[in-house]
């Protein structure tokens, strides 16, 4: 059930009439008192909904969120951030709630304006259809180009942690990833989400990209009612936390849009973990080691290459080819230098590229997709 999973949450998902033919509205509140934190995109064209979140965050605890997709309110001017305002506002008295305790989420095309009046219609659908069973339908309303619906759930000492996301393209966050809502029955004080959801997020959404570009309106949110009853054990919680992100985050990067690869990059042996994640990041980004994991060519100079590129503290980061090792699922191509003349078979699903520098203890981790004609199908006929 996802985000209802825990105690305490309800939510819904209807076709408000935002897309032409599936469901395009989604809300979520917690029926007990919460509290809650996100974390949003660092893309200077930050979205109008996040700008009206980010303001209702600062002054009272979050107790619903609403989310449309088809259409993402950026780069809309004062009129998207009065819309923003306004979808609070309304889902606020529906929901008898201060509009400041709503937020608001969008996702779909940048620089169209939100239809108002289809929202607010769509609102008086969704409040009265929520329900502890309606996760999988929200789930399936927050959708763009997904292919399904992104979700996952942990139990464990009494509580859950439950989750949903979408994401298929435009995915390489900084901060946050497309669009990701958590929920608990866990615990927490005012104040203390942000300190279990930052973390869990550097190490899971922050680690992702599908074809190298920040989205506009990413945004994770937390949202803890304490509902369980259980007695904290926030090292339990820290760990449930970051599984749900990372299943969410594994979920997006698999179904990026027009994937058939999910690359594993496994960066070891840095100077420094810094220079790892620089390392990670740039062979994750690289559209020739993308396209080529698409041929199922495991040309493995291409990660080499990128490697030896990887801004970091402004230069690049620090790399002897002399001492680097290189595994391409599982089989050596590159030692100390030199090639093994072995090739490894990238037939399947997964590619697994484990690059040691041979330099230190730095390491970091990166889960990307290949590039493929759909990807270019896809976006370029994005609008039509």
């Amino acid at each position: 059930m996802s985000v209802t999973a825990p105690r305490g949450f309800v939510a819904s998902g209807v076709s408000a009439g935002i897309r032409r033919s599936q469901p395009d509205l989604a809300v979520l509140r917690s029926t007990e008192p919460a509290v809650g934190a996100a974390l949003f995109t660092q893309n200077r064209v930050l979205a109008a909904p996040l700008i009206v979140s980010k303001a209702h965050l600062a002054e009272v605890e979050p107790q619903a969120v609403v989310i449309n997709s088809g259409v993402a309110n950026a780069a809309t001017g004062v009129r998207g951030e009065l819309d923003a305002v306004a979808t609070a506002a309304e889902a606020g008295r529906l929901l008898g709630l201060d509009a400041e305790q709503v937020l608001v989420l969008s996702t779909g095309v940048i620089g169209v304006l939100l239809p108002l009046e289809k929202v607010t219609a769509g609102l008086a659908q969704a409040v009265p259809a929520l329900s502890a069973d309606g996760g999988p339908a929200a789930a399936v309303a927050i959708m763009t180009t997904d292919t399904k619906p992104k979700q996952a759930v942990v139990a464990r000492d009494g509580f859950v942690v439950g989750g949903m996301a979408k994401g298929a393209g435009m995915i390489h966050p900084a901060l946050a990833t497309m669009l990701a809502v958590l929920t608990t029955d866990y615990p927490l004080a005012p104040g203390e989400a942000d300190a279990f959801l930052r973390p869990a997020v550097d190490a899971s959404f922050n680690r992702i990209s599908v074809d190298g570009e920040c989205s506009t309106n990413d945004a994770v949110v937390l949202l803890a009612n304490g509902a369980s009853g259980c007695a904290r054990n926030d090292a339990s919680f820290t760990a449930a936390v970051r599984e749900v992100c990372a299943g969410l985050a594994a979920q997006i990067v698999a179904d990026g849009e027009g994937a058939t690869v999910l690359l594993e990059i496994e960066v070891a042996g840095a100077a420094t973990e810094e220079d790892a994640t620089a390392i990670a990041r740039r062979i994750a980004t690289s559209p020739l080691v993308k396209t080529a994991a698409f041929g199922r060519d495991a040309n493995w100079g291409r990660v080499l290459a990128a490697a030896g590129s990887a801004p970091s503290n402004g230069g690049f980061a620090k790399l002897d080819p002399g001492s680097v090792s290189l595994r391409f699922n599982g089989t050596q191509v590159f030692t100390a230098g030199a090639p093994t003349a072995l090739e490894p078979s990238l037939e399947g699903a997964v590619c697994r590229i484990e690059l040691d520098l041979g330099l230190g203890v730095g390491s970091a981790s990166y889960l990307a997709s290949d590039l493929t004609y759909d990807y270019v199908r896809i976006n370029a006929e994005y609008r039509t």
